[in-house]
């Protein structure tokens, strides 16, 4: 969850699993909720997930996809400058 915190809003590139994606994080309620969609350049992976931070806890809600596809995807996320 704290990488996904740290990825900065906006749309910028980043790579993962050695692939190159364009990344668009998207905060709401005040960065309680975050939307984060991540599309592969040159390729044909894609990643849809939603983040809410409740009073329990953060509930990962990935988009039509296993929820250990997203994990992966976001514990190798790297943003390049």
């Amino acid at each position: 969850m704290r990488r996904l915190v740290e990825w900065p809003e906006g749309t910028v590139r980043g790579t993962s699993g050695g692939r190159s994606y364009m990344v668009s994080k998207t905060c709401f309620s005040g960065g309680r909720a975050i939307k984060l969609v991540a599309t592969e350049l040159g390729g044909t992976n894609y990643i849809s997930l939603n983040v809410y931070d409740l009073q329990r806890g953060p509930l990962l809600k990935p988009c039509e996809m296993p929820a250990q596809k997203v994990i992966a995807f976001l514990a190798d996320l790297c943003a390049q400058k």
